[in-house]
């Protein structure tokens, strides 16, 4: 076989890797959004959306002290650089970008297939509230950081801008809400 054909091979599988992941990540989307639409149906606007926010809050937990594991076990502290290298979230189907705003580094996304979803339904305003898992997963990952959105796409923002900040106060999920959209 040649070196053109195994890369167009390679080339294929990658492709199909991709297509899969983003096939999961609609799954993901629609199930968030169908509990968080019958949560707020059942229980009236903000009873619902207080229970969406404890629930991915608990959901964040689970994944930070995860990628928390991953990274001591790969002989690293848990500090905000070596996230990463915990992480399960595959940059096939969420790819960003390092960027630096206002002397801030941040992480930039100019796609999300779940706010994509969202839109598709015109449920936005509960889908984002699946956006709640990045400080959450931070959070478990090191309580001294938290994950900020500076701008999300399901809230018609052009891109989504992640900060990573340290933590000024203790918070199970009242943090995020403050800091949330500072830019």
């Amino acid at each position: 076989m040649s070196t053109k054909e195994t890369e167009a091979q390679n080339d294929a599988a990658l492709q199909e890797a991709r297509e899969a992941l983003l096939a999961m990540a609609r799954r993901v989307a629609l199930l968030h959004m169908s509990y968080a639409r019958a949560l707020v149906d059942a229980l009236g606007e903000e009873r619902g959306k207080a229970l969406i926010e404890k629930a991915i809050w608990a959901y964040g937990t689970h994944i930070g002290e995860r990628t928390r594991a991953r990274v001591v076990a790969l002989g690293h502290a848990p500090t905000p650089e070596a996230f990463a290298l915990g992480s399960d979230l595959s940059p096939l189907a969420f790819p960003t970008e390092r960027v630096i705003v206002d002397g801030e580094p941040r992480s930039r996304a100019t796609q999300c297939v779940l706010a994509e979803v969202w839109r598709e339904y015109g449920e936005e305003e509960l889908g984002s509230l699946y956006c709640l898992v990045d400080p959450a997963k931070m959070q478990a990952y090191n309580p001294a950081w938290t994950m900020v959105h500076t701008r999300k796409i399901p809230e018609g923002d052009p891109c989504c801008d992640i900060a990573v900040r340290p933590v000024t106060k203790p918070s199970s999920t009242g943090q995020h809400k403050e800091a949330s959209r500072d830019r």
